[in-house]
């Protein structure tokens, strides 16, 4: 047997192609939407790609799995949940395709895959036990735990609620979450390996490891949601506690992927951009500049009205939580970075990737006389200089549970991924001093705020310094 994890770092996603090289026959479990890359990755071992899963619904990307289909691949998904809960781009399509319940099992080659209804993240969710058998094994050797069990963590039960809308389910699913943990994962054998859908960085828990994978007796002994499961009201007050806010585009993900996400006919190829067509950009909201440097780099002079987006593992929570979902998107980035900022794009949605700009355009565009704004960029001694002068209002972009664990005392707070949602609550008639963590969230707020007219100053800081300063540093 042959696996290959396929890492996401953007989105923290991990898909695995397991092949048989015995007869050449291989499978994507949690494929993301531009599915090149697993037939690639494929045919450089020797393998053809004849199988495609999906453990659940994603929020978080645009599954690849439609795509699989449209090449003639066999499809599985989930038959649990209820009809609100499957795939509805699959009934009565002309796909190959096949529905799995509890119990199921499919084979690739000599490879078998027994589904395990593992509710909880969502009502649907299948985890698959993965088994050798043309080794002769009679036991799994590994569990494709999608967004059931992670290294360090489980799969957030509140997503239906706080990002799909669906008013009073996090308890129920965090009951079945529970239930799923005593019932499934618990009499596993805890020589089983753990697959994951997620790591680090995934806002889909709240405490994912930075490990690939692990086993089911390590977690039963390290993992903190797991230990929580002493009985369920202690798990469900535990699951339901300090969840960070999900970005917005969650609920579209859900929409998307449960209707069927629109066919890539190819990666979206933006236009190269001169001086001229950077200048016809600045201070437009009827497009998105996704200024992709480095916050420094951007708040000493970027292009009027564009959103920092930096480069890392906040670039697609920012363009999810930041763009309208149809409006054309133009880049500023690096020339050898641009193909994977538009497949990063392209993964949550955003198609109309119509142009992008070097820096060095951009550098070109201010010594010929363009404008670039600037953005002011204090400390926190100076943040509290002025809250104590009245001079600004304290805004807070952190999470809620990073707020309520301590804050600036008045400080307003929104999560920087919720801003352009309550927008309108922020007072337009005195500044607004911004600040999160380390100063990373506040740049890309500010940004924002500063396109949409606000007066905003960014706190490029510490946290940790404000509580040296000498005031109490308030708390929920």
């Amino acid at each position: 047997m042959l696996v290959r994890q396929v890492v996401d770092q953007k989105l923290a996603q991990y898909a695995y192609l397991i092949g048989c090289p015995r007869t050449g026959e291989a499978i994507v479990i949690d494929p993301e939407r531009d599915v090149d890359r697993y037939f690639d990755l494929a045919a450089s071992n020797k393998l053809r790609l004849v199988a495609a899963v999906d453990t659940h619904i994603h929020a978080d990307y645009l599954t690849g799995l439609r795509e699989m289909a449209e090449r003639g691949v066999m499809v599985y998904a989930s038959k649990e949940g209820g009809p609100d809960w499957q795939y509805e781009w699959l009934r009565g399509s002309r796909y190959q395709y096949r529905l799995l319940s509890d119990g199921d099992t499919l084979m690739v080659g000599h490879i078998e895959f027994r589904a395990l209804h593992t509710p909880g993240h969502t009502p649907e969710h299948l985890s698959y036990l993965v088994r050798d058998a043309g080794s002769g094994a009679t036991d799994a050797m590994a569990l494709a735990s999608g967004d059931f069990v992670f290294v360090g963590d489980v799969g957030r039960p509140d997503l239906l609620e706080t990002a799909a809308g669906a008013v009073g389910a996090m308890e129920p699913a965090a009951r079945a979450l529970y239930a799923s943990l005593q019932g499934e994962f618990r009499p596993l054998p805890e020589f089983l390996q753990v697959w994951p859908a997620h790591g680090a960085g995934s806002a889909c828990g709240k405490s994912l490891g930075d490990i690939p994978a692990s086993t089911v007796g390590y977690e039963l002994r390290t993992n903190a949601s797991i230990l929580a499961a002493s009985d369920e009201p202690s798990f469900v007050r535990f699951i339901l506690s300090g969840q960070p806010e999900p970005p917005p585009y969650f609920a579209r993900m859900k929409r998307d992927n449960r209707r069927g996400p629109k066919i890539l006919p190819s990666v979206p190829a933006p236009r190269q951009m001169d001086v001229a067509a950077l200048q016809a950009l600045a201070n437009r909201l009827d497009v998105a500049v996704l200024d992709t440097r480095r916050r420094a780099e951007f708040l000493a002079g970027h292009l009027p009205g564009s959103i920092l987006a930096e480069f890392d593992f906040q670039f697609c929570t920012i363009a999810g939580s930041y763009l309208e979902e149809d409006a054309p998107v133009y880049l500023i980035v690096e020339e050898d970075r641009v193909g994977e900022a538009v497949l990063a794009l392209v993964r949550i949605g955003l198609d109309r990737i119509d142009g992008y700009a070097t820096p060095a355009t951009l550098d070109a565009f201010a010594r010929g006389g363009g404008t670039l704004a600037q953005t002011e960029v204090i400390d926190f001694r100076a943040l509290e200089a002025r809250r104590l002068s009245g001079q600004a209002q304290v805004l807070d972009v952190r999470g809620k549970a990073e707020y309520d664990m301590g804050h600036v005392p008045g400080a307003l707070n929104v999560a920087h991924t919720r801003l352009l949602e309550r927008i309108a609550e922020l007072p337009k008639d005195q500044p607004l001093v911004v600040h999160c963590l380390t100063g990373g969230r506040a740049a890309a707020a500010v940004s924002i705020l500063e396109r949409h007219g606000y007066r905003a100053t960014a706190v490029n800081d510490l946290f940790a310094h404000y509580r040296r300063i000498g005031e109490p540093v308030g708390t929920a």
